[in-house]
């Protein structure tokens, strides 16, 4: 299958392109002679402003999938975000508005994948940050947080798009996460334990950290439903939890913490 990968350069997509070509696929730059679009190149925070998040994440979207449809390319699978299912955000919002426009856009053949905070080699922003203050030693209050925050590791996620690729998913909208999600207090013990360093964490009340910037998503719960790709496609993690962090853990080593 010739696939167009929209951010190849990017976190997601410099792990995608190779699972396409060691899955026999073949990896193009322009949606011309494809088969499919996997469409990542989108603001993947929610620091920008609501209007650049609507003209990339929303309206870059929709121009995108109007070119392949115009190419001929009717498969088209978008990275959307967890968020989107119950949006609290304009990042949320612009992810849930981008997803019904490609549902409903007549000849396409949308497939609309849901991850949670994703990690692996190369991560950068919140996740990074977290290892390096545990890798370092830093104390952290974190230990009377009781939530569920799913993740996915980047192996485990290219897993899933080839799935939709090579699967009937057109019209569909899946979770995908590594399976039960830890507190965080659970993530931070484990990233410990691949980076072999104890995670130091003290009690404190988690109702005034989630006041502190920055601290909030650390205590609020965001588990994903995965339910569905597995039944329906037959998916299954070919990594678990602690096979995608100790991964995590050797590049971060290699890269010299």
């Amino acid at each position: 299958m010739r696939v167009l990968v929209t951010g190849a350069g990017g976190f997601i997509g410099s792990h995608l392109c190779p699972a396409l070509a060691a899955a026999g696929h073949e990896s193009r730059a322009s949606a011309q002679g494809c088969d499919a679009v996997v469409h990542l190149a989108n603001i993947a925070h929610g620091s920008a402003s609501p209007a650049d998040l609507h003209r990339v994440n929303v309206e870059g979207t929709i121009a995108q999938a109007r070119a392949a449809l115009a190419a001929g390319v009717r498969r088209f699978i978008y990275l959307s975000s967890i968020k989107a299912a119950q949006p609290e955000d304009a990042y949320g919002r612009a992810k849930s508005i981008a997803e019904q426009a490609l549902l409903q856009m007549e000849g396409l053949e949308a497939v609309i994948l849901r991850p949670p905070l994703v990690y692996g080699p190369r991560v950068r922003a919140n996740f990074l940050a977290l290892m390096r203050a545990i890798d370092r030693g830093w104390p952290l209050p974190l230990a009377s947080i009781e939530n569920r925050r799913s993740l996915a590791y980047v192996g485990n996620l290219a897993h899933a798009i080839l799935r939709c690729l090579e699967g009937a998913a057109q019209g569909k909208t899946y979770a995908v996460s590594d399976g039960a999600p830890p507190s965080t207090p659970e993530l931070c013990r484990a990233i410990g334990r691949a980076l072999g360093r104890p995670a130091r964490l003290f009690p404190f009340s988690p109702a005034l950290l989630g006041l502190v910037p920055g601290m909030a998503r650390l205590v609020q719960s965001q588990a994903a439903d995965d339910a569905a790709i597995r039944a329906e496609l037959g998916w299954r993690p070919p990594f678990t939890f602690a096979e995608g962090l100790q991964l995590t853990a050797e590049w971060y080593r290699a890269q010299g913490g």
